[in-house]
């Protein structure tokens, strides 16, 4: 078939296409977020049934040892993407999961709190490069206009890492008297490490590089979703005036200011993550009852499912109306008043309620704030950007949970702690504001860019539906 030939069955091509990377892609490399985030949280699962008692940890320890694995992750995370650019993603990530693999196969037989702190490190050394990786390979493979959606299916496994993964524990936690004789939360972390070396090793041989590499798609799938990506790239480097270098990434105050904002939305998600299983330890106490773990894990995962189906359908709203500044400074202020007023509540119930407004507003964010770095990156400075902004973004991830033990420490609760990251949470959605009408994202490249290219995706689809309805 000639390259005419091609043009003229676009619409076609393109539906055929992006549904083949949706089914071949996307739930694999959200499967490998999936293990990440339930790694990298297992801790908080630990922490109420059994591990801070037999290593004899407070509340601050807890927080450092919970925070500490970031401050490993944030050294490494720009050199990591950039060895992605250099190396490839499937070579890179599947050296990163086998890594944490192996690292997080060690917290079986930690014996104290500074064992357990330089495990923490480690594993955030192990897994520097992980996300904004898996972010810039799959933006990597699809054109911008469909950019949100693939990246909404892949943010779904973080709200279904806790509504799996919390249960999942529960259960591994309960198992410790059938395998090995481990304590529980010992076998928790072994239960949960063993398939991030398993995936990793898949992933070398699952993963492609580039559209050429992959069997799956037909030659013109090949051809057409190429040239689409190289025509993107070219007109980002134009408009960019050629600044496609880490240089220019770690210059640009657009990759500054969104790193602060997502600084906001990470502060929120782990003081959430790292301490809710410890709150809902605290409604035994309030209502007299007595969970087991398997119990505590399935309440700890109430919150996530309505996230995960508010960050869907959210998503959805922002592809078909077009991105706007609201799609990500709205959520940012829901998150802000609703963190600290979920302590005032006067049942568990009442309590659970409105965590669940907050996980709510903080995915319902995340897709969509991803969907802005590559408008104005490319190339290395895409690699470095997407890094730095996740870098930056991290330091909340060491920050919230040593802050909010601290806090709790020093003033015998939680309110304290939860009115800060509200306050952090409302910074994020004044700033989104801001760079929005100071035009360093202008108009138009959150909201006319994004509007022009769900048109285009609207006229695809009609064009390759006969009947012209768009379901």
């Amino acid at each position: 078939m000639d390259q005419n030939q091609i043009t003229a069955d676009a619409p076609a091509v393109a539906r055929s296409t992006i549904r083949k990377v949706s089914i071949r892609l996307v739930p694999f490399v959200a499967l490998m977020f999936f293990i990440n985030y339930l790694d990298r949280t297992a801790i908080g699962f630990a922490a109420p049934n059994g591990m801070n008692e037999d290593l004899a940890l407070s509340a601050a320890q807890f927080g450092f040892a919970s925070g500490v694995f970031f401050i490993g992750y944030i050294l490494l995370e720009v050199p990591s993407n950039l060895a992605l650019h250099k190396f490839g993603a499937r070579r890179w990530l599947s050296r990163i999961m086998v890594s944490w693999g192996i690292v997080a196969l060690l917290f079986t037989w930690v014996q104290n709190f500074e064992q357990l702190v330089v495990l923490r490190f480690l594993l955030g050394v192990a897994e520097a490069g992980f996300f904004p990786g898996a972010i810039l390979f799959l933006s990597l493979w699809v054109p911008a206009q469909y950019r949100g959606r693939i990246l909404m299916l892949f943010y779904l496994a973080q709200p279904l890492t806790t509504v799996i993964g919390a249960p999942l524990a529960g259960w591994l936690i309960q198992q410790h008297e059938v395998f090995f004789g481990l304590e529980g939360w010992r076998f928790m972390f072994f239960g949960v490490a063993i398939p991030a070396i398993v995936v990793g090793i898949i992933a070398w041989f699952y993963l492609k590089d580039k559209p050429a590499d992959a069997k799956w798609l037909t030659r013109e799938e090949q051809v057409w979703l190429t040239d689409a990506l190289d025509r993107e790239k070219a007109a980002t480097q134009k408009k960019e005036q050629g600044h496609v270098s880490a240089r220019f990434a770690f210059k640009s105050g657009r990759v500054w200011v969104l790193s602060f904002i997502y600084f906001g939305f990470i502060y929120g998600l782990y003081a959430l993550a790292f301490f809710l299983p410890t709150i809902i330890e605290g409604f035994q106490a309030q209502t007299g009852q007595t969970f087991d773990t398997l119990q505590k894990g399935l309440i700890t995962a109430i919150p996530y499912l309505p996230a995960a189906i508010v960050m869907y359908f959210w998503s959805r709203d922002a592809s078909k109306r077009g991105l706007k500044t609201w799609h990500i400074a709205g959520p940012a202020i829901a998150g802000a008043i609703s963190i600290p007023l979920a302590l005032f509540m006067g049942s568990p119930a009442a309590t659970i309620a409105v965590i669940t407004i907050t996980a709510c507003a903080i995915f319902a964010a995340l897709p969509n704030f991803w969907t802005l770095p590559t408008r104005f990156l490319t190339g290395a400075a895409a690699a470095a950007g997407v890094a730095l902004i996740n870098t930056i973004g991290n330091l909340a991830g060491f920050s919230a949970p040593f802050i909010t033990g601290a806090v709790h420490d020093w003033t015998g609760g939680y309110e304290i702690p939860m009115f800060i990251v509200g306050f952090v949470m409302l910074v994020s959605a004044v700033l989104m504001v801001l760079l929005a009408r100071s035009n360093r994202i202008s108009p138009v490249d959150v909201d006319d860019t994004a509007a022009d290219a769900a048109v285009d995706a609207e006229a695809l689809r009609t064009a390759a539906d006969p009947r012209g309805d768009a379901r």
